[in-house]
């Protein structure tokens, strides 16, 4: 008989549903869930009434606060921890203390103190930290790997990287906490933390220095009001003024997000349906960045999050060549329904410019599912078989911190209007 191995959830909303789904429908024969945690008991009563929609069964439901009894009760393996950006440390940690190895979902975490309490839990318990970097599984992201250590472009020498989020997904991270920089670090830390780990993945190297600026340009009342916008509302539910605004959440029309969210206010005063044009925001929406890494090669970064397209395109200048990536995807909003969706591909290009050769488009096998098919991949390597992964995709809190650290090292150049040495942020073994 097969021994199952066990998970426990932390943080029920809707990025969980991406992990407690793969397990209950494609690994069910190998894992199951032992418990779910998180703030509101009518969220975890919806994860519930989902698990039993795909065959799992209900499972045992602790609030926040009895997360060391849902430990100690269930006994589970490993920890998934989908919590706000703010809480990953304090359920990645507490759950290393209580014997668990952890899977938890980028960003690792917000700051370089928050940091240094991961690496120091890790060290102290001997366990293991796992960050779901999706992006580096997908498809079109691995053969620029394989290309760049093939030296197809030789040494790479500068990278210039532009990541669109559309008025659709990007404005959906003004709607929602992620809004308050205190929970999630701000953009170039929870969004930004997949693009700056891609650069690491690709070049296999660390960030050195990193200038910045950003700005709240577009969203937020102050700027709306500048472009002649008279009438604001604070929340779309029960408000007249936002039945008229394309920028507006109704989660009534959406049977997950109602579940999840509108029927879950009660219990914690959560409100996803915040308007973008209200105050209250302190993140930004328009971000540049200038990052030397170690290996001497420079990135130009560019983050708006109010484009008319969603995607990225990222090129790469070496001294036998260049490559030029451009990926459109498709435009959605977290938790609105079927999450094959989430970050699907509308059409993507990989051209490889030899010096003193034509250039040529690189053929990319199709991958299956969100994420250009990268999570179907980072999904089997979590809860699947182990195999041998030539391109060493599974990302440690290390990979983590580093990530981050290019964020958390951005956000301290905006607020000083100084270059930023990333070793005195936080030095990284």
């Amino acid at each position: 008989m097969v021994t199952k191995k066990r998970y426990a959830i932390v943080g029920t909303g809707g990025r969980a549903i991406f992990f407690y789904t793969a397990i209950a429908k494609d690994y069910a024969t190998t894992s199951c869930i032992a418990g779910i945690c998180d703030t509101n008991q009518t969220r975890m009563n919806y994860a519930n009434s989902k698990l039993e929609t795909l065959g799992h069964g209900a499972v045992p439901t602790f609030l926040a606060f009895d997360f060391d009894k849902m430990i100690k009760e269930t006994k589970p393996d490993e920890v998934i921890v989908t919590t706000i950006d703010r809480t990953h440390n304090i359920y990645i940690v507490r759950a290393l203390e209580l014997g668990c190895n952890v899977i938890t979902e980028k960003p690792m975490t917000i700051d370089a103190p928050r940091c240094q309490e991961i690496f120091d839990a890790v060290e102290r318990t001997g366990k293991k930290v796992r960050v779901t970097f999706n992006y580096r599984y997908a498809p079109h992201n691995t053969k620029v790997a394989e290309l760049i250590r093939s030296g197809a472009i030789g040494t790479v020498t500068s990278v210039h990287f532009e990541w669109m989020l559309n008025t659709s997904h990007g404005a959906d991270y003004f709607r929602r906490w992620h809004r308050d920089k205190r929970n999630s670090g701000g953009l170039l830390v929870h969004k930004s933390t997949h693009h700056f780990d891609l650069v690491n993945f690709w070049l296999q190297t660390r960030p050195a220095t990193v200038y910045a600026q950003g700005d709240l340009k577009f969203y937020g009342r102050e700027n709306a009001e500048r472009r002649g916008v008279t009438t604001f509302y604070t929340r779309a539910q029960g408000s007249e003024v936002a039945k008229t605004d394309p920028f507006a959440l109704h989660m009534e029309d959406n049977h997950q997000l109602k579940a999840m969210y509108l029927d879950a206010e009660h219990e914690d005063a959560y409100y996803r349906d915040q308007s973008v044009f209200s105050d209250g925001i302190s993140i930004e929406d328009t971000m540049n960045l200038l990052v030397r890494y170690r290996n001497g090669a420079v990135m130009t970064y560019s983050l708006t999050a109010y484009a008319p397209w969603e995607g990225f395109r990222v090129s790469f200048n070496g001294t036998g060549g260049r490559l030029e990536l451009e990926v459109v995807e498709n435009s959605y909003v977290n938790s609105g329904g079927d999450q094959s969706l989430e970050g699907s591909l509308e059409r993507r290009t990989l051209i490889l410019r030899p010096l003193f050769e034509k250039p040529r488009e690189i053929e990319i096998t199709d991958g299956v599912g969100a994420h250009g098919g990268g999570d179907t991949v980072l999904l089997n390597d979590i809860f699947g078989e182990p195999a041998t992964d030539e391109y060493m995709r599974a990302a440690s809190h290390v990979d983590g911190a580093l990530s981050i650290l290019t964020g958390i090292a951005a956000n301290r150049s905006i607020a000083t209007g100084q270059v930023v040495n990333v070793d005195d942020v936080l030095r990284i073994p």
